[in-house]
């Protein structure tokens, strides 16, 4: 596990995720500046695709090891590698994907770039992720109402937690449609003891600066091939054809990371099964510390299927809690970003929205905040954002009624023992009598 000392000179404030460094970040990067190569791809962006590749294959069959063959480009974001997934499998204009709801928005966004369409799937109680039963069901619909089948698959390991690709995968072979996982949140968890990201078509990977491991900025997309991931480079430079001049036949993008932020990546992976650990050793923790406070219930592994990196230690509070200064939650616009917002965001124009946290859920927030602790709400669901308001969803109410009692709790490298009881004693505190 980390232990106290990572947080020596750290702020005082307790973060969900903060990155850590190994040490072996800055000769990685010193031997890019050293060899004048700072500019995307190189070495380390080879020697961290390298890395990655050996890292995903491995697949623990009950302490048996065996390996998988795919193969991993290193891209500028976890967006992007999406975006290019996408495009490999022939997602265009008109086209529908079925992409799950309860998620950040890089898993839908890219396909409104392509001039695609994303459908909407909701979510089952055990993962909180992609509902096999409803997945099946708006395949169906939207064949009888388009006359097309969807042309991909996008489940999502909600904060690590692996979604049920075993069902997923049977549906997505049956009408053949290929699966894009986005395992950005879920680097290094498992199902059946196989890396989420290796099962699909396509897996997608996060390096931003909260996630498992960074890169400061990036992603990556793992690929059944070599083939398939020759074509993705090939769009992710550009698509420039093999003239001595600059010759495009295709539409390209400026997606390949940078031999920089790979450096950094290279560092990462010399401590990321340590990572993996200590987030676990935090869920464990939560799990001990919480067992009696009532009203509140940690999210878990549903089944020794399940191997969740508990990227964040997730709970939901009983609507009946009482949370003291519940009865002033949303009395306020907020004036600035609350939470993981990354540059500008808007001024809101109203302190409420017709899908949002109960009450006690956002006077924890604020009760946790005011003893110096980030905590975050759950991802508010895709079909209830306003952008999305015309996209076609197949809901069964479960990703709004967890976003309705959602809390992300601190897990990062950086999160101690003695920060875990604080922020435990701290819920205690902030609930009512």
């Amino acid at each position: 596990m980390i232990t106290k000392q990572f947080n020596k000179n750290m702020r005082e404030r307790i973060y969900l995720c903060l990155a850590h460094m190994s040490g072996r970040e800055q000769d990685f990067i010193k031997e890019a500046f050293d060899s004048n190569w700072v500019v995307p791809m190189g070495p380390n962006v080879n020697g961290f695709e390298k890395d990655l590749e050996e890292f995903v294959n491995k697949v623990d069959d009950n302490g048996r090891i065996k390996e998988l063959d795919r193969k991993v480009c290193c891209l500028s974001a976890g967006t992007a590698a999406v975006h290019l997934a996408l495009l490999a499998c022939g997602v265009g204009p008109g086209d529908e994907v079925l992409v799950q709801s309860f998620t950040f928005c890089a898993s839908s966004h890219p396909i409104t770039y392509l001039g695609a369409t994303p459908v909407f799937v909701d979510s089952e109680r055990e993962t909180w992720n992609m509902d096999p039963d409803l997945l099946e069901k708006a395949i169906k619909d939207r064949i009888a109402k388009t006359g097309r089948k969807p042309k991909a698959i996008i489940p999502v390991a909600l904060y690590g937690m692996p979604y049920q690709i075993d069902r997923i995968l049977e549906i997505a072979e049956r009408y053949e449609i290929p699966v894009i996982e986005d395992a950005a949140e879920g680097l290094g968890s498992r199902f059946d003891g196989q890396v989420l990201g290796t099962f699909g078509e396509y897996g997608v990977l996060s390096f931003n600066g909260n996630k498992m491991i960074t890169t400061s900025g990036g992603g990556a997309l793992v690929c059944r091939d070599e083939e398939a991931k020759k074509e993705v480079l090939f769009y992710a430079t550009q698509a420039r054809e093999s003239y001595p001049y600059y010759q495009h036949e295709h539409i390209g993008y400026n997606y390949r990371m940078s031999n920089i932020c790979a450096g950094i990546g290279r560092g990462q992976m010399t401590v990321i099964d340590e990572h993996i650990a200590h987030h676990k050793h935090v869920q464990a923790l939560y799990r001990e510390l919480l067992a009696n406070v009532k009203g509140v219930t940690l999210h878990e592994n549903p089944t020794p299927r399940f191997d969740s990196n508990f990227w964040l230690c997730a709970v939901t509070l009983d609507p009946a809690l009482k949370v003291k200064g519940q009865e002033n939650a949303y009395k306020k616009v907020i004036t600035g970003a609350v939470g993981g917002a990354a540059g500008v965001t808007h001024a809101a124009s109203s302190a409420t929205t017709d899908c949002q946290p109960n009450a006690n859920v956002e006077a924890m927030r604020v009760a946790l905040d005011a003893a110096n602790i980030e905590a975050r709400p759950l991802w508010k669901p895709m079909h209830k954002q306003p952008v999305y308001n015309e996209a076609p969803a197949y809901v069964n109410g479960v990703s709004e009624s967890l976003f309705a009692v959602g809390l992300c709790l601190p897990a990062g490298p950086y999160v101690t023992d003695e920060d875990v009881r604080y922020i435990v004693d701290s819920i205690k505190n902030a609930i009512g009598n």
